[in-house]
């Protein structure tokens, strides 16, 4: 058995990433000369090499594709070895790891490298139908056709700090706009910042990221500093009004503190809005797909996620419903982001498509309002075949200043339809919107959420979601 440090000279990982080599694949695969290019001559050894590998005693199928080689160019024989590499790894039922380094598609092959992306991205159409998991560590650079094609298509990416990340590399985005992209960008700071990666790993961190994204390590969710250190420990009062003022607290712990007490490992799942978060976890001794609201992600405990962090949480809902992993969902927002620039990026559409996510998601899904859930914006993620609460949050249809801002043109009335709205834990209970109260009080709490939660899955069972709302709606007719 080999590493892949004892590659021939041309291309070598880094010695931290070694990973060992079962078996290299396709090795004896020769390109040739398609176009008559004047001056060419197919490389001897291929900027894309794959094989069969071991990560953490995982076996997986690797796709190395290395700059020192060729450019990192996909021609004809870099695209047949990874659309085979792709089709044994489905056939084989193995989650894919992909180490890329590219300039893009190889210009010298012309056409015949162009198609290559079209041929690899239905190869990895196939393996994510067969409900197979696919990684990639973007090293510098990550540009053209493979960065627009496999590479992106990994359910989980990562890149190596300072690496060039980017569809067009910066000389040629000079050459075709006229001028060099400005600073900081087609970087993968800029590409994590946007939530095109997941994570930022340094070359010597890839294999643990690797068998953290696999399952194979643990990787706890850490916390940011400054926030909530554990649940609330203040009574829940009897009055309505002030249950809502406690559950507005800015001490008040988010779905994202939640989120790090219930689970014993996370691998972050990243989007453009960190008002929703989301990452594969392990809840216990099961991997679930897990999506938080954090009310706190923009220091003033009310942030409202906006449509990227839909579109995100669309996202984790897909890659659940491909894996086969039961969602939980930690509900905690004022209400979705209402201003003009959401409204012109189509916050409405996005809930909207959302809920139907949710709906059509074909494992078991347990939602949890831990805090505040405000109208449709905490519905999308609410819908789901067991609805718990914590005993001190709330559920409204509308924030009540909002209400009373309708229905009388006069906001001082909040604390009357705060009254009339029936927005607490106990009401929602009587009313059959949620399927089970939480006491969130006393140091056991979050103990007693993980075993609530980890029940609701194991008696959840897919369309549950729509029973439990059809009932609602019936008893509320008039007979």
């Amino acid at each position: 058995m080999s590493t892949i440090d004892d590659a021939p000279p041309g291309g070598r990982f880094r010695p931290a990433e070694g990973l060992e080599i079962v078996t290299e694949w396709d090795a004896d695969l020769a390109g040739g000369d398609p176009l008559g290019f004047p001056g060419y001559l197919a490389p001897l050894e291929e900027s894309i090499r794959t094989g069969l590998v071991r990560i953490g005693g995982r076996p997986a199928a690797l796709v190395w594709c290395r700059f020192a080689n060729a450019g990192g160019t996909m021609g004809a024989v870099g695209g047949e070895r990874v659309v085979r590499a792709f089709g044994r790894a489905t056939d084989e039922r193995l989650p894919v790891v992909e180490i890329v380094s590219s300039g893009g598609a190889r210009l010298q092959e012309g056409m015949v490298a162009l198609v290559q992306m079209a041929r690899t991205s239905t190869a990895v159409a196939r393996h994510r139908a067969a409900g197979l998991l696919s990684l990639a560590a973007l090293q510098s650079p990550t540009t053209g056709g493979v960065y627009a094609s496999w590479a992106s298509l990994a359910d989980l990416r990562a890149a190596e700090p300072g690496a060039t990340i980017g569809f067009a590399g910066p000389r040629v985005v000079a050459q075709m706009v006229g001028e060099y992209p400005p600073a900081g960008s087609h970087t993968a700071e800029a590409a994590y910042a946007a939530g095109l990666v997941d994570a930022l790993v340094p070359a010597r961190a890839t294999r643990a990221w690797l068998e953290s994204a696999l399952g194979v390590r643990q990787s706890p969710l850490l916390l940011p500093p400054g926030r909530p250190a554990g649940p609330p420990g203040i009574p829940i009062p009897a009055d309505p009004v002030a249950v809502l003022a406690r559950a507005r607290r800015r001490d008040r712990p988010s779905g994202l503190e939640w989120a790090a007490w219930l689970t014993g490992s996370w691998v972050e799942l990243r989007g453009p809005d960190p008002a929703i978060r989301a990452g594969l976890a392990e809840l216990g001794t099961s991997r679930v797909v897990m999506i938080a609201m954090d009310r706190h992600a923009r220091g003033d405990g009310a942030a409202r996620p906006g449509p990227g962090a839909y579109r995100l949480a669309r996202r984790a809902i897909g890659l659940a419903s491909r894996l086969r992993l039961p969602v939980v969902t930690l509900v905690d927002t004022p209400g979705a982001e209402p201003g003009a620039r959401a409204e012109a990026d189509g916050i409405a559409g996005e809930i909207a498509e959302t809920i139907q996510a949710m709906a059509a998601c074909p494992t078991p899904t347990v939602g949890i309002s831990v805090g505040m859930g405000g109208s449709g914006g905490a519905m999308a993620l609410a819908h789901t075949d067991r609805l718990l609460t914590l005993s001190g949050a709330v559920f409204a249809v509308i924030a009540p200043e909002a209400a009373a801002a309708i229905l009388f043109r006069d906001e001082a009335r909040a604390p009357e339809l705060t009254r009339h709205l029936k927005l607490t834990a106990q009401h929602l209970a009587r009313m059959g919107v949620v399927d089970e109260v939480v006491d969130e009080l006393g140091t056991g709490a979050a103990g007693r959420l993980r075993a609530a939660v980890r029940s609701a899955l194991l008696s959840a069972i897919p369309g549950d979601r729509d029973r439990r709302i059809d009932a609602v709606t019936q008893r509320a007719l008039a007979r």
